[in-house]
């Protein structure tokens, strides 16, 4: 736990460890601290975009209907149907159908919808775990790019604070 400890306060407050006293020093530790609040939002953010689809799965698992669908129109991320349910009752979701991927226009497809609300609305056979590869691929592109950028900052202030007087 103490290393664990070390090196977050070397993350944090620079290389020694102590608290900066001067501007440029600052500078550099409240940067650093601007990357990893950045990194903890995409992180976040990735993981409420699974816990999302996991809910409204859920949801449609609890009072399901099934119904056939026109794919009116197809796009990788949003495509946009009309079902009628058993009832009678013709819907198309204001949102689009959940799971768009590899569909057409003009596709006849099989849809999962939540009896309570019809505006949500599943491709039959496709479940939330088709969200996972994207939302952490966010997140890990998100680290990549945080670890870089720490390193960057790293050697930056390294360079900046070991470079003779003469040159500042």
């Amino acid at each position: 736990m103490s290393a664990f400890r070390s090196r977050l306060k070397k993350l944090l407050l620079g290389e020694n460890g102590e608290r900066p006293r001067t501007r440029s020093r600052k500078v550099f530790r409240w940067t650093r601290i601007g990357v990893l609040i950045v990194v903890g939002l995409v992180t976040l953010q990735s993981v409420l975009l699974v816990a999302g689809a996991w809910r409204n799965d859920r949801q449609i698992s609890r009072h399901m209907g099934v119904a056939a669908a026109e794919v009116l129109s197809a796009g990788p991320r949003r495509s946009t149907i009309e079902f009628v349910t058993p009832n009678r009752v013709t819907y198309r979701p204001e949102l689009g159908v959940l799971y768009p991927s590899e569909l057409d226009t003009g596709m006849r497809i099989y849809v999962d919808y939540d009896k309570n609300n019809p505006d949500l609305v599943r491709v039959q056979h496709r479940n939330a775990s088709l969200a996972i590869i994207p939302a952490g691929s966010i997140a890990v592109v998100g680290w990549g790019i945080a670890v870089a950028l720490l390193f960057g900052l790293a050697y930056a202030e390294k360079r900046w604070f070991t470079a003779p007087l003469a040159q500042k």
